[in-house]
Formats: structure tokens, C-alpha cells, sequence
């Protein structure tokens, strides 16, 4: 049996994570994607356990008193975490765990969860970063300035990760992230 691992894909917002992350469980049925747990209400669409853990404020506030998750963050009024049990559960059982998460919560794993590979998905450009918020047509124009001013400090952490790949390429994107996970 393979030994298990946590593999957490972070990076600035637009950058392509969640492309990637989809793309490569296609590729790859055999990974396991990491649900999260948010206290914020579901958008038309989302499922329960698939698309998040929904739980109120009170059930969020005291999994994270009794260190029931990975990594934690508040977000526009409510809170985003990583429960760890599922994750530990599968990591024994020899799988390979994805994780899509922000900055912030990449590095709370790099502190608590030391054997994570981390991977930092970088934009081609903050020209192309730019472009791609715009093209998801759903921010408004402040919102979009506020991520591109964000992404410029989250990217002066890349050097922090294990692994910097580029998301230039959606194809090459992604076999060189196959290349990191099965190689």
C-alpha cells in the first residue's frame, strides 16, 4: 500500500487552483479532494459534503477550541477551515488528500501539519492574473483591485512552499504537477 499524503495547492486567487485540482481528479479518481467546513450560508447549487461541511458559528468556534482543524480563517464575516479527521482517516489509509486553500490557510498547514506538500501556483503574469479575474465576471471592479494588491503579497511567499509551478499552460500546468505527486 502507498503511504498517504496531504497535498495542498495555494496561490493567489485566479491563479487556476481550482482548474487544476479538477482537472487532476479526473486524471486521477484515485485522489481525494479535502472538503472544507464553512459557517457561511450555501450558494444555489452547492452540496452539502461536496461542495462544503455547512455548520453554524457555535459548531466552527468550538472544533476549533478542541484543534479539530488543520487550518482555520474568517473571510467577509465567516469562517473557512480544514477538518482533520477526514484528512488524518485517509492519509492512513495510504491515499493521496487534496487541498485547496489560500495563503493564509497554507501556511497554518506548513506549521501544524509538517509532512504536507505544499505547492504554490504562480501566475504567468499579474497582467494574466489580472485578465482572469476580470474574465470570471463576478467581482466588482474593487474587489478585483483588492485581490490583484493581495496576490502581489501573497506571491513574495511562493519561495515558502515546497514546490513553485506556474499556470501558464493549463495542460502543461498540469503535467507538471503529476510529475510532483507521482514521479
Amino acid at each position: 500500500m502507498q503511504t498517504g499524503k496531504l497535498i495542498v495547492l495555494t496561490g493567489p486567487s485566479g491563479v487556476g487552483k481550482g482548474t487544476l485540482v479538477k482537472s487532476l481528479l479526473e486524471r486521477h479518481p484515485e485522489l481525494v479532494l479535502s472538503i472544507s467546513m464553512t459557517t457561511r450560508c450555501p450558494r444555489p447549487g452547492e452540496v452539502e459534503g461536496e461542495s462544503y461541511y455547512f455548520v453554524d458559528r457555535n459548531k466552527f468556534q468550538q472544533m476549533i477550541e478542541t484543534q479539530d482543524l488543520l487550518e482555520w480563517a474568517e473571510f467577509a464575516g465567516n469562517f473557512y477551515g480544514t477538518p482533520r479527521l477526514p484528512v488524518i482517516e485517509n492519509i492512513k489509509q495510504g491515499k493521496l488528500v487534496l487541498l485547496e486553500i489560500e495563503v493564509q490557510g497554507a501556511r497554518q498547514i506548513k506549521q501544524t501539519f509538517s509532512e504536507a506538500l505544499l505547492i504554490f501556483i504562480l501566475p504567468p503574469s499579474m497582467t494574466e492574473l489580472e485578465k482572469r479575474l476580470r474574465d470570471r465576471g463576478h467581482d466588482s471592479e474593487e474587489a478585483i483591485v483588492k485581490r490583484l494588491e493581495r496576490a502581489i503579497k501573497e506571491m513574495e511567499a511562493a519561495g515558502e512552499f515546497d514546490v513553485q509551478l506556474m499556470n501558464d499552460n493549463l495542460e502543461i500546468a498540469l503535467q507538471n504537477l503529476e510529475k510532483v505527486l507521482f514521479d
